[in-house]
């Protein structure tokens, strides 16, 4: 397994990002490709290029890029055109970029599968997991929003292998109260890349208010800070020896990039995070020599 971090995380501009997972000593980068610079309608060719040859001159490569476009996902109707179309930008982007992952958010899957919801979630799911098929490229779902079980059976009837899953195990142990472990070996035939952070669940709620929350812009009484916390690896309630076991059982060998979304010193904290990390890697890489 590798370790890789979002660039974003760091809250600087993209090239100062990349220089300082490098320093950090990430081995892979995953970058938002949703607006500004990184917006596919903003980067000509030559950008393209020369963005490819930075990172790999760094001895960096792209693990993923993030194509989340926020708001509800692909639930609403009404939004579905552009959000495929930019979708399929993105996808191509990736490409370019010499990685074949693009992970998002798509929407709360519904447990009544007869939710226009579920069903326009559905239909986008389907046409992107085609296009994927075609380009050589895949649409990875990040987990939170549903339960694992739920999730899995959504993938097992798309009948693609160009949506695959982005295993987040903070978002499951924070807002779904799924067991990580659990779901790595559940989703184990669709896991392709999995994002490295903990947190802690102080409250259960309805994960569909908290995604909702984070769709709207806030809603009215509701404070998330109530519910649940993200917390700096190994603080939290993410068992990091029992998951990367699993990820090791089910023959996981790519990157744990690390996300880290709050906190007032993020580059200090990814830094350890990637020190956390390593040592945890050797320790399982270690185990029954």
């Amino acid at each position: 397994m590798k370790i890789g971090v979002i660039v974003d995380s760091f809250r600087l501009p993209l090239k100062e990002g990349l220089l300082k997972a490098k320093e950090v000593g990430a081995g892979g980068v995953q970058i938002y490709a949703v607006s500004g610079e990184m917006d596919p309608d903003n980067l000509p060719p030559s950008a393209r290029r020369e963005l490819k040859e930075f990172v790999r001159s760094l001895g960096l490569e792209i693990s993923a890029l993030c194509g989340d476009l926020g708001g509800h996902g692909f639930a609403k109707g009404e939004e579905l055109e552009w959000r495929i179309v930019k979708s399929k930008q993105i996808i191509d982007l990736a490409v370019e970029l010499d990685t074949s992952i693009v992970t998002t958010h798509i929407g709360v899957i519904s447990e009544d599968t007869s939710d226009p919801a579920y069903g326009n979630i559905k239909s986008a799911c389907e046409e992107l997991a085609a296009y994927g098929d075609r380009v050589g490229a895949t649409f990875a779902v990040e987990t939170g929003p549903e339960p694992a079980v739920r999730l899995k059976r959504f993938l097992d009837g798309l009948g693609h292998k160009g949506v695959r899953v982005n295993l987040d195990p903070a978002n499951l142990v924070m807002v779904t109260g799924d067991d990580p472990v659990e779901a790595t070996y559940l989703l184990r035939d669709y896991i392709v890349h999995t994002h490295a952070k903990d947190g802690i669940m102080l409250k259960r709620t309805d994960p569909k208010l908290v995604y909702d929350y984070f769709a709207e812009g806030g809603i009215e009484d509701i404070r998330l800070e109530e519910y649940f916390k993200e917390v700096p690896l190994g603080q939290g309630q993410v068992d990091f020896d029992r998951w990367l076991r699993a990820l090791k059982d089910i023959g996981y060998d790519g990157f744990l990039t690390i996300e880290r979304e709050v906190g007032e010193d993020p580059a200090k904290d990814i830094e350890e995070a990637v020190r956390f990390l390593r040592g945890k890697i050797k320790e399982v890489e270690n185990e029954g020599r």
